[in-house]
């Protein structure tokens, strides 16, 4: 990195964008993802230099960051694309609430704003653990996390996580922990199998439709469909590790549960 703080960001995942703003660090962003809509003006604020897995490697060096900012091996390709065009990344691979807190402060850290992060972070946690203390002691609906439907993949850890905050427990938490998403794929034999009383969907970017959830051989019998209790989850405050699934994403979850 070439100066400290870095002065020019680029994020090519939504999450470490919308840490910035609230660290009211944003100035330094430069380029973001073309998936970042939190907060709603970044949108008009930053130019978009990036999908998720491909990026505009000669946009983001016209842009002359100092730091970019990615996530996970899906991104590995671009970041060792900019590595050998000599720009400084960080690449972030939290998939537990833990590790998104741990991002967060770590994006503090690297901005010179560890106090404002800590602080954030520190926030969050006390939220988690108030909500986790409300459920003490109530009746826990079998939650099924749809990440994707063809294949049908069930939910990641820190969503399977924010359920068990939500109250809920999720059928598929031995899965939960496996990052791949080839690793969290299920049958419609192993969702009728484990009888959840809530189904949560969020497709990755495309508009759920319960009638298919509905439509599938055998679920009829599943609680969740013969029940109505189908609920689709926009990907935008859930399948993003930051802070938009520890607020809009854990509150979507909370009346999902409570319906």
């Amino acid at each position: 990195m070439r100066r400290f703080p870095p002065e020019r960001i680029v994020c090519l995942t939504e999450e470490t964008v919308e840490t910035l703003y609230l660290l009211g660090e944003d100035r330094r962003i430069v380029g973001v993802s073309g998936y970042a809509v939190r907060p709603p003006q970044v949108r008009r604020e930053k130019p978009r230099v990036a999908a998720f897995t491909s990026a505009d490697i000669p946009k983001i060096l016209a842009l002359e960051p100092d730091l970019v900012l990615a996530f996970s091996d899906l991104q590995a390709d671009i970041v060792a694309d900019l590595a050998r065009a000599g720009v400084a990344t960080h690449a972030f691979n939290q998939r537990d609430l833990a590790g998104v807190l741990a991002m967060i402060r770590t994006v503090g850290a690297l901005v010179g704003a560890f106090g404002k992060a800590d602080a954030l972070a520190a926030g969050y946690e006390a939220r988690l653990r108030d909500i986790r203390a409300e459920n003490e002691g109530r009746p826990r609906p079998r939650v099924y996390f749809e990440e994707w439907d063809e294949p049908m993949i069930s939910g990641i850890g820190w969503v399977s996580e924010l359920v068990g905050v939500a109250g809920g427990d999720d059928v598929f938490p031995e899965r939960a922990r496996n990052a791949a998403a080839r690793d969290r794929v299920v049958t419609c034999e192993d969702v009728i199998a484990a009888a959840p009383d809530v189904i949560l969907a969020s497709w990755c970017g495309k508009k759920v439709s319960p009638d298919r959830i509905r439509a599938r051989p055998g679920w009829d019998a599943v609680p969740a469909v013969r029940d109505g209790r189908i609920v689709e989850i926009k990907s935008a405050l859930i399948l993003q590790p930051g802070p938009a699934a520890l607020t809009d994403g854990l509150d979507a979850i909370r009346r999902a549960l409570r319906g």
